[in-house]
């Protein structure tokens, strides 16, 4: 199919705002029916998928279905990739290819949202030759709602453009890490063996937060720590500039695609979690959709030493320093 024109786009984009509006909408109706007791009472019938930390509840599956019929509805020939309809399915390939997909996860944060704690949102992408062109985030019991259209800009709650901070945009600090808020998330792969995922992300957090000069010199001193536990708002407070860097494996492209739209609008970057063997010389690409492995630096503007983008690779490299490679493998991608 041939590029969409920015008419076509702008179509496309006030649709998914909608869209992201009464999902929203959905997710905060069946919160306030839990806080009242009104309801059938989620926390007794949340499933859970592979783990005790791998849940699904009955709100996702609503409003996944909501939104796949109204994109259907609206959009026939689009293609759909939603996260509670893949769990279903007994393949993991990566589905989205150049066709015009959705990719949505309609809550994402649902262990947060079955504990009432406010991080949770439903994600809507609007993907075309695999790049993310439209990006919606809407965290309802926040009152915060990001925003994005590929040559259109950022936004939270339809008018602050993104970063927050502007005019100039600051830059990134001289020492990074050290000076950065540094979010992260635990993941569901919990497994307790030497060398897991698990162990190999707690030293790479020690690492970051360990004292300057500590850990053999990979200490990084970060001014803090952060784990939101949605990897969707932590891309979306990326694009606010409120988080300096988000370094994470085990994502799938649902809780990652709004997000990667946002930032990259907003002017940050995004490439891969894991170390190259010469980290300090290698290329720093963009990261595939499917690649399950991101990390992610906030919009920064130039200093008298360096532009924002210099700024940006030398905090990847930094990072790449004090992380370990991580094994969230898949097929297809």
């Amino acid at each position: 199919m041939a590029e969409f024109s920015q008419v076509e786009l702008d179509e496309i984009y006030a649709f998914a705002i909608q869209l992201g509006k009464d999902a929203g909408q959905m997710l905060m109706d069946a919160a306030k029916l839990r806080m009242s007791g009104g309801g059938t009472g989620e926390q007794k019938e949340h499933v859970q998928k592979e783990n005790a930390v791998d849940l699904v509840t009955e709100t996702d599956e609503n409003v996944e279905a909501y939104i796949r019929n109204a994109i259907e509805k609206k959009y026939p020939s689009h293609k759909f990739v939603g996260e509670e309809s893949y769990s279903k399915g007994a393949s993991r390939d990566y589905l989205i290819d150049d066709s015009p997909t959705w990719c949505v996860d309609p809550l994402d944060g649902t262990v947060n949202y079955i504990h009432l704690f406010p991080m949770f949102c439903v994600s809507i992408a609007f993907i075309h030759k695999n790049e993310p062109l439209i990006g919606v985030i809407n965290a309802p019991f926040l009152n915060q709602f990001f925003s994005s259209c590929r040559g259109r800009g950022a936004f939270m709650n339809g008018d602050q453009p993104l970063p927050l901070i502007r005019n100039p945009v600051p830059p990134l600090p001289e020492k990074a890490p050290s000076g950065c808020v540094f979010s992260c998330e635990w993941g569901k792969d919990r497994r307790d063996r030497p060398d897991s995922n698990m162990h190999r992300k707690v030293e790479s957090f020690v690492n970051m937060a360990a004292e300057l000069g500590g850990r053999d010199g990979r200490g990084g001193m970060v001014h803090g720590m952060r784990s939101l536990g949605s990897a969707t708002l932590d891309l979306a407070y990326v694009a606010m500039g409120a988080f300096d860097i988000w370094w994470e494996g085990g994502c799938w492209e649902w809780d990652v695609a709004a997000g990667i739209a946002i930032l990259q609008e907003a002017g940050g970057l995004m490439t891969n979690a894991n170390p190259p063997e010469d980290y300090a010389n290698a290329p720093i690409e963009e990261v595939g959709l499917g690649s399950r492995l991101y990390l992610a630096i906030r919009p920064a503007g130039p200093s008298a030493a360096e532009t924002g983008r210099q700024s940006q690779e030398r905090t990847v490299r930094e990072v790449w320093r004090r992380v370990r490679n991580l094994d969230y493998s898949r097929p297809g991608a």
